[in-house]
């Protein structure tokens, strides 16, 4: 039953949509002519015949049919059809054969397969009309279309998902947050099957969406981020214009209030408490607040000042750009006996105001914050802090010079004691009382010494020395006239001996070591031992200086050349001190324009020295010979040391060493036994009797003949008294010369050792000849000297031989 009216419903859709297909057809065809699609020819209708012309139309074919049967989708139909299926019609292009079937007989166009308009719109075909015996054309091909009709199958889906949107804690309603779109698939020109209509599901008390836009705005005006700072919005999306029966798509919507800056900063504690030592530097930190903000970001940045006039002396603030704390520190020493506790006002307030906000209220925020003094044992402070004084240069030894004053500045107010800090006064000039803190003079005192001396106080508690503080003071000793004046230089004057009277010789000046030396006034006059001295008188200038005149005509160098003139100063004190000062006057002779020629040969005498560079190089010079010398005679003993007399050839033994591996058995003449040999002859060889591993004993031959191989045996006649007398004549010699180094000789014997079971073959030091061997137990040694002794046997045989 189902099934029959899903047919029907099928049934009568195709033909509304062919019905109206076909009044669209009709029309069109009334405007073109006889034949869809084709043109009229001109002359078939001058004679009045009608042109043959296709009777067929566009099909439309609705998608996802799901009836069992094909699906009729129209006809084709030729005007030369008479309907005795002569005629065979067929199809070809998209779908042709599979898709889309036709009856060769009466045109009729099915569909078998299910259709999807979302996957393809349209089919374009050709048609064909041919003769059926001789499959001739009997119209020309015609292209046609099959179009799939929308049917409302898919729903509106939200493609650019997820979406986020934000927007402003405390907007006014209907600010526009963001924009969803869905799509549909259907088709838009047909009907309202791809109309889409949006709709608020979740959270719609906060915000809403425009219906036709998909714009979301906000539905309240009291969105508070630090209430809820995020909210998840539904919003579903229905085609068919919301209209009821239409499909529909949803997406979640995630819309995050954002910040703006409607919170003042508020302090947790209206009253902070800290506590510092009254010691603490400047600069010290005392403690840290910090004033809370329910904002976030930049709103929350804070600047914090002191706001009490007391607080601002005293201390200081800054705000930590890390944390946004308010660092409290010391701005001025703080005292505990002055005042215990501070009480400081520190405002906060944030950094970024946001206009729009001021009427709620004001940002910014107070709290007290308390800060204990603590107390310190302090060392003692000088009072008043004056560090100079001044005494007079010639106050007696204990004089007092000033007094110094130290005080505890503790509530116990500790004794404090006295001392000099040594290391600025090493000689003692000054001391101090240890109680009184008066400063007396140690030592007399000279200003033209020492005009300034600086020296360090220290004051301590009497019963804790470690609490120690100092002072440094400045001492000026004052001037006296303790300083008698005298002249500037040891003056020498000359004068011709045709000076006139009157004429200037020399004008002196005086020095005084007194202060002060501007306001100094000097007097001048001949000392009473010149009072008879006719020859030169003195004249008192009034500026300090005075001038010495000749005071008669003519002087004779051969009666006296030297005058002696001692001259008077005088200083004005008080009290008034004098010196006695000498002026030299020599008697040259001049030329007539008044130029000294010559003195008298006493005077004047220019000392023959020498200039530093004339005396470097002199040293120069004799310190090169003095190094020649040396040499010359390091060279000489040298020469001597090798030029050594000696009675003797110099005779030195040889220490010859050979590594060289011998031939074997084979080799017989590889090694020169010779330069083993003795460098000295023998005068005389004492032959012994003794046994060898032959027959036969050692007899008294040369030595020249001794070239067998016995067992060695020592002789105790040898005589070694030849090398005795050489090392003593050696030995006496460098005992005699010094200047020879020792020349030292290391020997080394080398002995095989005894206890061998083999008898040694060594012919050193063997005196025996091989005709008194026997070498005939060489034979009983093996194989490994049987060529050994067939040798030696073969050279007793020649040796016999040649004896007979």
């Amino acid at each position: 039953m189902a099934k029959g009216l899903q047919g029907f419903l099928w049934t009568m859709l195709l033909l509304f949509c062919t019905i109206q297909e076909l009044g669209a057809w009709a029309m069109h065809t009334a405007m073109e002519g006889p034949g869809l699609g084709q043109p009229a020819d001109p002359a078939l209708l001058a004679s009045g015949r009608v042109k043959r012309g296709w009777v067929w139309n566009q099909f439309f074919v609705v998608e996802e049919y799901t009836g069992t049967e094909p699906l009729y989708v129209g006809k084709i139909h030729s005007d030369s059809d008479e309907g005795d299926g002569s005629i065979k019609y067929t199809i070809s292009g998209e779908g042709a054969g599979t898709i889309f079937l036709i009856d060769e007989i009466t045109g009729d166009i099915h569909a078998t397969e299910r259709l999807d308009r979302e996957q393809k719109t349209f089919y374009t075909l050709r048609a064909q009309a041919r003769d059926r015996q001789t499959d001739q054309l009997l119209e020309p091909e015609s292209e046609f279309i099959i179009k799939v009709q929308d049917i409302n199958d898919s729903e509106p889906r939200f493609l650019e998902g997820p979406y986020i949107g934000s927007v402003a804690e405390l907007s006014p309603i209907g600010t526009s947050v963001m924009q969803v779109m869905a799509s549909d698939a259907d088709d838009p020109t047909y009907g309202s099957s791809a109309r889409v209509a949006y709709s608020v599901l979740e959270g719609e008390q906060h915000f809403t969406v425009d219906s036709k836009t998909g714009v979301i705005r906000t539905a309240v005006a009291d969105l508070d981020r630090e209430t809820q700072d995020r909210y998840e919005v539904v919003i579903r999306a229905t085609d068919m214009a919301g209209q009821l029966g239409g499909l529909s798509g949803s997406t979640t919507v995630t819309i995050v209030v954002t910040d703006v800056n409607d919170n003042p900063p508020r302090f947790p504690q209206k009253m902070y408490q800290f506590s510092i030592v009254e010691t603490a530097p400047v600069g010290t930190a005392i403690g840290r607040v910090k004033a809370e903000d329910s904002d976030v970001g930049e709103n929350t940045d804070m600047m914090y000042r002191v706001k009490d006039e007391e607080g601002v002396e005293m201390f200081k603030v800054t705000t930590d750009s890390n944390t946004q704390e308010a660092v409290i520190t010391v701005q001025k020493p703080l005292d505990y006996e002055s005042k215990k506790v501070h009480t400081v006002v520190v405002e906060a307030l944030n950094k970024f105001v946001d206009p729009r906000f001021v009427d709620l209220g004001t940002f910014r925020d107070q709290t007290i914050v308390r800060v204990s003094v603590l107390d310190v044992d302090e060392p003692p402070e000088f009072r008043p802090p004056s560090n100079l004084m001044e005494v007079q240069e010639d106050a007696d030894i204990g004089s007092v010079v000033g007094m110094v004053t130290a005080l505890d500045p503790d509530t116990a107010n500790h004794p404090v004691r006295y001392a000099i800090d040594r290391s600025t006064d090493a000689e003692r000039i000054f001391d101090i009382d240890a109680n009184t803190g008066a400063i007396v003079t140690g030592k007399v005192l000279d200003r033209e010494t020492a005009g300034w001396h600086n020296i360090t106080v220290l004051a301590m508690e009497a019963d804790n020395h470690s609490q120690v503080s100092r002072t440094s003071l400045r001492i000026r000793i004052l001037d006296v006239n303790d300083n008698p004046p005298e002249l500037a230089t040891p003056y020498e004057a000359a004068v011709c001996e045709d000076a006139k009277p009157g004429q200037l010789i020399q004008t002196i000046s005086v020095v005084d070591r007194d202060e002060p030396q501007s306001s100094h006034r000097f007097y001048f006059t001949l000392a009473p031992e010149a009072n008879s001295n006719h020859y030169f008188s003195l004249l008192d200038i009034k500026d300090n200086t005075a001038a010495v005149h000749t005071q008669r005509m003519g002087f004779n160098r051969q009666e006296q050349d030297v005058y002696l003139l001692p001259i008077l100063v005088v200083d004005s004190g008080p009290p008034a001190l004098s010196s006695t000062g000498t002026l030299t006057i020599r008697v040259c002779g001049c030329d007539s324009n008044g130029a000294i020629q010559s003195c008298n040969s006493t005077a004047y005498v220019m000392s023959a020295t020498l200039s530093p560079g004339a005396l470097i190089a002199l040293l120069v010079c004799i310190l090169i010979l003095v190094v020649l010398v040396l040499l010359i005679l390091t060279l000489k003993r040298h020469h001597k040391s090798h030029l050594t007399s000696e009675d003797d050839e110099d005779m030195r033994d040889n220490v010859i060493k050979y590594n060289d591996e011998g031939g074997g058995e084979q080799d017989t003449e590889a090694y020169d036994m010779s330069a083993l040999r003795s460098l000295y002859d023998f005068s005389e060889i004492k032959g012994s009797d003794g046994v060898g591993p032959g027959e036969g004993g050692l007899s008294g031959n040369s030595a020249s003949e001794l070239h067998a191989l016995p067992q060695w045996v020592q002789s105790p006649d040898l005589d070694f008294s030849v090398f005795r007398d050489y090392i003593c004549k050696k030995v006496e010699q460098a005992d005699e010369d010094l200047s020879v180094p020792p020349y030292d000789s290391f020997q080394t014997y080398a002995f095989e050792g005894s206890d061998s079971p083999v008898p040694s073959l060594s012919s050193i030091n063997t005196w025996s000849s091989g005709s008194e061997q026997d070498f005939s137990y060489l034979g009983a040694w093996g194989p490994r000297f049987r060529q050994l002794a067939a040798l030696y046997a073969g050279r007793r045989g020649e040796e016999d031989s040649e004896e007979s």
